[in-house]
């Protein structure tokens, strides 16, 4: 379980690395069309949580994600803990 949680962090990863530094959970989700919203939910929120990302609420109701730094998934990018 914690091999599959790793590799959606991984997946979600590269997604924003596609994406750039500013886009939606919105965009995110749809460029994880094998994910569900769910999984890439919870990935975000441990990236935010390990300091990685930052995600902020627009003056639409539109979920941001922003990279705190270059976004890059060289080598090990996160060790998820199990939940």
């Amino acid at each position: 379980m914690v091999l599959v949680f790793a590799a959606i962090i991984v997946r979600v990863h590269c997604a924003l690395e596609q994406l750039g530094t500013d886009c939606s959970i919105e965009e995110v989700a749809n460029f994880c069309p094998e994910l569900t919203r769910n999984q890439v939910i919870r990935a975000l929120d441990y990236l935010g949580r390990a300091g990685e990302i930052r995600v902020t609420r627009d003056g639409n109701g539109t979920y941001r994600v922003q990279a705190c730094h270059a976004v890059t998934v060289t080598g090990s990018p996160v060790a998820p803990v199990p939940m």
